[in-house]
């Protein structure tokens, strides 16, 4: 007890501290607050009371602060009736400030419960206000900059679920723009990811897929779990359509088991249906039940309608195939019956004609802006025309600048690229590995063998000549690229007693000459697979590369090893008191990331956990596209 009054006084003294320091200096903005307040921010006690405190004193955009988070607190409880009287309070409390940002937030989180009830003309009208207010202002702060982009997206998702994807597509990208001013990449994953699902809702599956591997790119950079199984199971979507069930199949059961170890029930639900659809356009129809009716189970347990609706349609779908028209049309009702629930057709209808209302609206308003401004410029230039010298003046200075600028970042990113260049070369050229290959070769000399001796020291002069030819070129073909990798490969087999089994084969008559690649890109993956993969695997070892014609004017190199996983590998690699560093494979993505600038494609490197029937890992596979065109 004594403990625990002495914790509370601590709590009291800290939240009076940042109370008094927050009324004495009366920030306006959400962010200057949140510097102030700290931890307390979230807690729905010391938000009370600062409310109260805050009312007294007359410090109205406190208040406001305080009476949103507070309806954010509710909100999350799904206590939907109680949040949107916090926030329409702290509505009249902005407005009273005269405090346009916290206006503007508070319209977002009304237009935020609206959607979450299904209330969509609301939400619409909530979010359509927040974004005319803010946008009346010609510098907005990045408080107000994170409301644009919350307004935007509300409205493009409001578009998306309402299947106007030329106008969701339309918000998304204008919210992308001020995301990448604010170097917002949380943001710009989420909204990558939109941008799939609409492109791939209108049928464009090359632009889906590339949205979608865009937005992994960026929820591995902030290495979210989640978004990337999203990413992953809408990837394999689209394989799907494309008729690459094999694939789409092995990405989902991959995500399927990263899902159920986050425990997240909505993305297991998804998966399992996504699966059980793929499984039918296999034909095997036996497994694509059993995932169907575990996903169908989840989500009338979690009561996700949509989820519900989709699994009865996939199985009405499975029993047709199976000529039990019973069954299908039984499943074919309750699928029927829950997107009735999900969609009021009249209320759409009504919000659709609203939307249609609201552009028609907003393209007249910016014509007539035009227009006034036009005239506007007419005037002016007619009236001074010395007005046109300084704009000329003007301009050659924004473009001496902008050149100046383009420059500065064209010179950053050749000594970045530089930079990288040489810690690549130093991956390849580390001390061990010259170190541990001369030592081998000393060995046979040593035990009399010449012949091996010699043999070895030719491959391993050859491959450092070969490597610091490499690393003073851009690129380099796939053919020298694979020269080089054979020779390295041979050397770090000596290491092994010969016991690694390396193949090379390159299919669909691909001339690996006329490919070009970085250099030196390869050997960081086959050296993982080693020392990360094979070094603790008894048995027969394995490494094969493969290089065959992708889709999408791509060539795809797969390096795929039998070892034991990258799991096991980890927990083998903690538990070693020496831990070998790999930095290789960081530097190679970056590289490939810097070389991506100047292909309308990009490179992109997907690694895949490979298990067999009983989820044991049964190997690893890197998956490297290479652009063409």
């Amino acid at each position: 007890m004594v403990s625990h009054n002495s914790y509370s006084q601590d709590f009291s003294n800290d939240l009076q501290n940042n109370l008094d320091s927050l009324l004495v200096s009366t920030p306006q903005t959400c962010q200057e607050i949140d510097k102030l307040l700290g931890s307390f921010t979230n807690d729905s006690t010391a938000l009370r009371y600062i409310e109260q405190k805050s009312f007294q004193k007359k410090y109205y955009s406190g208040q406001a602060y305080a009476l949103n988070n507070l309806g954010s607190i509710y909100r999350d409880l799904s206590l939907y009736t109680k949040s949107l009287e916090l926030y329409q309070e702290a509505l009249k409390v902005a407005v009273e400030a005269d405090n346009l940002e916290f206006r503007v937030y508070s319209l977002n989180m009304i237009s935020t419960v609206y959607r979450r009830t299904d209330a969509f003309k609301s939400a619409l009208d909530y979010s359509q206000d927040a974004l005319e207010l803010a946008e009346t202002v010609a510098n907005p702060s990045s408080g107000l900059k994170k409301s644009i982009i919350v307004s935007l997206n509300s409205i493009g998702g409001i578009y998306q679920m309402l299947e106007q994807y030329k106008l969701a597509i339309e918000k998304y990208e204008k919210a992308m723009v001020l995301e990448k001013e604010l170097d917002d990449k949380l943001g710009l994953a989420i909204n990558h990811l939109n941008l799939g699902e609409c492109h791939e809702s209108q049928g464009d599956l090359v632009q889906g897929l590339k949205n979608f591997r865009k937005a992994l790119v960026y929820y591995e950079i902030i290495d979210s779990s989640t978004g990337k199984i999203k990413c992953n199971y809408n990837i394999a979507h689209i394989y799907v359509h494309e008729g690459k069930i094999q694939q789409a199949i092995n990405i989902l059961q991959s995500s399927l088991l990263k899902a159920i170890s986050l425990n997240d029930q909505k993305i297991i639900t998804t998966i399992y249906i996504n699966l059980g659809w793929a499984l039918i356009r296999a034909e095997d129809y036996d497994a694509a039940e059993t995932n169907l009716e575990s996903g169908l189970a989840l989500a009338e347990k979690n009561g996700f309608n949509v989820e519900i609706a989709d699994a009865n349609k996939f199985l009405s779908e499975l029993w047709i195939k199976l000529d039990d028209y019973q069954k299908g049309m039984k499943y074919f009702k309750e699928s029927k019956k829950y997107e009735e629930r999900i969609t009021n057709t009249l209320n759409l209808r009504y919000v659709n004609d609203m939307i249609l209302r609201y552009e028609s609206q907003i393209r007249a308003n910016q014509l007539e802006r035009l227009a006034q401004e036009n005239e506007s410029v007419r005037l002016k230039l007619k009236k001074n025309k010395t007005m046109l010298i300084i704009i000329g003046i003007s301009l050659i200075l924004l473009i001496g600048i902008l050149y100046i600028l383009y420059r500065q970042s064209q010179l950053n990113a050749e000594k970045k690229l530089l930079t990288l260049e040489q810690s690549m070369l130093r991956s390849q050229m580390n001390p061990h590995f010259l170190f541990n290959s001369l030592n081998s070769i000393k060995l046979y000399i040593i035990n009399n063998e010449k012949k091996n001796a010699v043999h070895y020291l030719n491959k391993f002069s050859k491959l450092v000549r070969k490597i610091l030819e490499a690393s003073s070129q851009r690129e380099i073909s796939l053919a020298e690229e694979l020269e080089t990798v054979e020779l390295y490969m041979n050397i770090e087999n000596i290491r092994f007693s010969n016991e690694i089994n390396f193949k090379i084969d390159i299919k669909d008559d691909i001339d690996p000459h006329l490919i070009k690649i970085p250099s030196l890109i390869l050997q960081p993956f086959l050296e993982n697979a080693l020392w990360h993969g094979l070094s603790s695997k008894d048995g027969i070892k394995n490494i094969d590369l493969e290089v065959k014609k992708g889709k999408n004017g791509f060539i795809e190199i797969v390096i795929t090893d039998n070892g034991v996983g990258r799991e096991a590998a980890e927990k083998i690699k903690e538990s070693k008191l020496l831990k070998r560093k790999s930095v290789g494979i960081d530097i190679t993505k970056e590289r490939l990331a810097n070389f991506s600038r100047d292909y309308e494609n990009f490179f992109h490197v997907d690694i895949i956990d490979k298990f067999d029937d009983d989820t044991n890992p049964i190997g690893t596979q890197i998956v490297i596209y290479i652009p063409t065109i």
